[in-house]
């Protein structure tokens, strides 16, 4: 029996070998990054006060609030959380009592929430596993962006670039239809988002629609704080429209990450855990579904705060993250990003947003509503000058308006790849 056990651990590990050979690894290689892989999970996964798995397969830990990954920053050791900002924007309690009735009949919650919530005094925090590390580029690389990516739009550059000079794929392989507005002091933004569940052609691309809060120029120094949904089958390892955010202090280098794979953002929030499925997602034609996000800047604290929905106030960025948005943004941007690695030497037939053109409309189109922004008065104000950005409207569109119920709103998205973009 024991020479049979012998035999099949000595298979078990040429197979191994020759596993990662063919990945370029030598077995020593390998083995040393799988080291590496459980130290990081060690670090990044913290002790459960208690765990719920999601029906999609997620398992949630609760974590003590002051055990959190933030707290491995070490300007951070001795944090005092502050609970609850100092001041909410004006404006948005009336618009809240506005949508409050839309909210109840359809709310929008995340899947976990099906099997448990966390107690008060911890967080939900999505556990990373071993194969998502084992994903990524590196280690070092899990969670973060990928560096080459231009993964906020700089319109007014781009806008003067052919589609030959930044090749079909956009700059970077990255696609955007954004609306954006410049040239003013901004504290904040908010939008509503309407939530599907894009198709993606390759693991190695995304599709997501976000908000973009910018700082600073698009090179090597660029402040960006980013929330939204996103289909990302490489960081996730599967294709759920899940929330998320981002944040980078040096344009993607070696600053920041998504949700709270890092030290940075603080959470305050028992109910909402970012990286976790959003549920339900809209149907073509049928109902609808959206999630409402505010990012602004504590006036007194100059903390920027996140708020999910009506109700959940999820956390913060501490302003020292940042260089230029210690002060405030330069531009805003809504909209939606894929990645088109171009397979085959064609276009990528990922999907952004619905998956259909803007001028499908309402519940085929997907869409941002009440897109806002937050003067240096706190104020949340509709945005003035808005623009819009795609890189090629064969690919993915995008196209605003504006009326009563919906304040200014664009509609954008696409299929990728069809007989007008091949």
């Amino acid at each position: 029996m024991a020479a049979h056990i012998s035999v099949s651990h000595s298979w078990l590990v040429l197979f191994l070998c020759l596993f990662l050979m063919a990945a370029g690894l030598s077995c020593a290689e390998g083995r040393t990054r799988r080291s590496a892989v459980h130290r990081h999970l060690k670090r990044i996964n913290k002790p459960a006060l208690k765990t719920i798995q999601s029906p999609d397969g997620d398992m949630i830990d609760c974590i003590h609030i002051s055990h959190q990954p933030a707290f491995d920053h070490p300007f951070l050791r001795n944090h005092t959380i502050q609970m609850r900002p100092t001041f909410h924007p004006d404006g948005l309690f009336e618009l809240k009592e506005k949508e409050e009735e839309k909210e109840k009949e359809k709310p929008t919650l995340q899947h976990w929430h099906v099997n448990g919530r966390c107690p008060e005094g911890t967080v939900p925090i999505r556990r990373t596993r071993e194969e998502d590390v084992l994903r990524a580029a590196s280690v070092r690389r899990y969670g973060r962006k990928r560096r080459s990516a231009a993964a906020a739009p700089d319109p007014l550059s781009m806008s003067l670039s052919t589609d030959m000079e930044m090749g079909s794929g956009g700059a970077s392989g990255h696609q955007h239809a954004i609306a954006y507005v410049q040239g003013d002091k901004y504290y904040g933004a908010r939008a509503t988002i309407n939530v599907w569940q894009p198709r993606i052609e390759q693991s190695s691309e995304f599709s997501l629609s976000q908000i973009w809060i910018l700082g600073g120029s698009f090179g090597q120094d660029l402040n960006s704080i980013e929330a939204g949904w996103q289909v990302s089958p490489d960081l996730y390892g599967d294709n759920n429209t899940r929330l998320f955010t981002y944040w980078t202090s040096d344009a993607y280098q070696a600053t920041g990450c998504y949700n709270l794979l890092c030290s940075g953002f603080i959470q305050i929030n028992n109910d909402i855990a970012m990286g976790a499925s959003i549920y339900p997602i809209s149907n073509y034609g049928g109902s609808q579904y959206d999630i409402s996000i505010l990012v602004w800047k504590d006036p007194k604290e100059g903390n920027w705060w996140m708020q999910f929905g009506r109700d959940y106030v999820l956390g913060y960025w501490p302003s020292f993250l940042f260089s230029y948005l210690a002060d405030s943004a330069s531009m805003i941007e809504w909209g939606g990003e894929v990645v088109n690695s171009e397979p085959d030497g064609s276009h990528t037939s990922t999907q952004m947003g619905s998956g259909q053109f803007p001028e499908e409309g309402f519940g085929k189109s997907s869409y941002f509503r009440n897109i806002q922004v937050v003067d240096e008065s706190n104020n949340l104000r509709a945005p003035k000058g808005v623009g819009t950005f795609t890189e090629q409207s064969n690919c993915y569109d995008v196209q605003s308006g504006s009326n009563g119920d919906w304040g200014t709103y664009f509609y954008y998205g696409g299929p990728g790849k069809n007989p007008n973009c091949p």
